[in-house]
């Protein structure tokens, strides 16, 4: 991810342009009827939700306050070093009025950013290897340090517990049928009102999926400025390619698949500076010069014609859901 950051940085000013057929945008998230296991060949640097515990059920007279948390991504490795380039991490907090007790809810990568963003390139499998799952964790306490030092910790509104029971039902189906990360936003300009060609999938996406649930429910919440990141990759419209069978199964493509390993090899773990510097330049001359980027969303392979100025991190205002009429006892 480092690697493609620096190379649309240091890029120079190209464009090009390649159409394919008009389809619906942006594409579709899909959803699984089931979350699959994952394979012992993923494995996570930090162990995915340590502590966390099943959703209690909370009496129905409970008044629950609901808060927003935000920190730095790693914040608590680095500090508020990804604070300066905003690329920050979402949360939410609940305490219960009857019992004073917290919670922290949250949804990311069970196996690290880098994992779900590029795949694995293993030897003797032609396809590539992805990593990509993401889920819900939900655990006792809000870690105030970490959310307040370099984030946000803020009341945002207040419920009953009947809307909180619902809403971790809502949770539960959420988590077993969204069950790839998906890191990147493409659109086809800077430009608020042009077109998205695909919607991330990350963990500020579930915490709005869960604030509207929320005022589905009848929650009200406060008048307060809410921003969230984004990382955007420009691109004219996308070309469909196909699915892993389809591109590297017997009768695939294997012109197409090379193409799409060779794209992915630079952007593999580095312990040598040299190696790094040799392969951000094939990134550069891919991406940049060439405008080329090789998309892996819902299990099936796009081609980006990528455009000026190719990506972007924006840390963008998206208003808090206006509240239900109807109430649930709040």
């Amino acid at each position: 991810l480092l690697l493609l950051l620096l190379a649309a940085a240091w890029g120079p000013c190209f464009s090009g342009a390649v159409r394919s057929s008009q389809r619906r945008w942006p594409v579709p998230y899909r959803r699984f009827d089931y979350r699959p296991k994952t394979d012992p060949y993923c494995q996570a640097r930090y162990t995915f939700c340590p502590t966390g515990s099943a959703i209690p059920v909370m009496k129905e007279e409970d008044v629950i306050e609901v808060y927003r948390l935000q920190a730095p991504v790693w914040e608590f490795k680095y500090g508020d070093l990804l604070g300066h380039l905003k690329i920050m991490h979402d949360a939410v907090g609940f305490k219960s009025s009857l019992t004073g007790k917290n919670y922290t809810m949250e949804w990311y990568e069970l196996f690290q950013l880098g994992n779900c963003t590029f795949p694995h390139l293993r030897p003797g499998m032609d396809a590539p290897f992805w990593c990509n799952q993401g889920a819900a964790c939900f655990f006792e306490g809000i870690d105030d340090a970490h959310w307040k030092e370099n984030g946000t910790l803020v009341l945002v509104t207040t419920i009953s517990g009947t809307m909180f029971n619902e809403m971790a039902k809502w949770v539960k189906y959420d988590n077993e049928t969204g069950i790839y990360y998906e890191t990147w936003t493409v659109q086809a300009s800077p430009d608020k009102q042009s077109t998205v060609w695909f919607d991330s999938y990350e963990c500020s996406k579930f915490i709005l999926r869960t604030y509207q649930k929320l005022a589905d429910l009848g929650a009200v919440f406060k008048k307060i400025q809410t921003n969230y990141t984004s990382i955007i990759l420009f691109s004219g419209e996308p070309i469909y390619l196909g699915n892993e069978t389809s591109i590297f199964g017997p009768v695939g493509n294997k012109t197409l698949a090379a193409a799409i390993r060779d794209f992915y090899s630079p952007f593999k773990p580095h312990h040598r500076v040299g190696e790094f510097l040799v392969d951000l330049l094939k990134i550069i001359d891919r991406v940049i010069l060439n405008h080329q980027f090789y998309l892996f969303y819902n299990l099936e392979y796009w081609f980006l014609p990528m455009k000026f100025p190719y990506l972007k991190i924006v840390y963008e205002e998206v208003p808090l859901p206006t509240g239900s009429k109807t109430s649930l006892g709040v």
